[in-house]
């Protein structure tokens, strides 16, 4: 599975960012990691640092042979949107293919 992730202007990316993506998208690879081809991340400060609610956090995920599946998470900070999607993520993820499974 292949993880890609983009951040727009306003949005400081790093090695730790990066690092904390990657980790918390394990459960989701532990999870579903089979069925997925990719996974796309995308960051943006909303309100160009003017504080607030304003980071945003989108995840795509690719199942092989469905829709992709995308959520968003949106918060004061940038690991707690990335955390709070993820969470989203999996969810998601298990509602969908735990469904795909259980059908004839």
């Amino acid at each position: 599975m292949h993880i890609e992730i983009n951040a727009a202007d306003g949005v400081e990316r790093s090695v730790a960012l990066d690092d904390h993506i990657r980790e918390r998208l394990q459960r989701v690879e532990r999870h579903h990691g089979k069925r997925l081809t990719q996974i796309i991340v995308h960051l943006k400060d909303t309100n160009a640092r003017k504080g607030g609610v304003d980071k945003l956090c989108s995840m795509e995920a690719r199942p092989a042979g469905l829709d992709p599946i995308t959520v968003h998470a949106l918060d004061t900070d940038t690991y707690l949107a990335v955390r709070d999607a993820s969470e989203k993520l999996d969810r998601a993820l298990e509602h969908r293919l735990g469904r795909q499974e259980a059908a004839p």
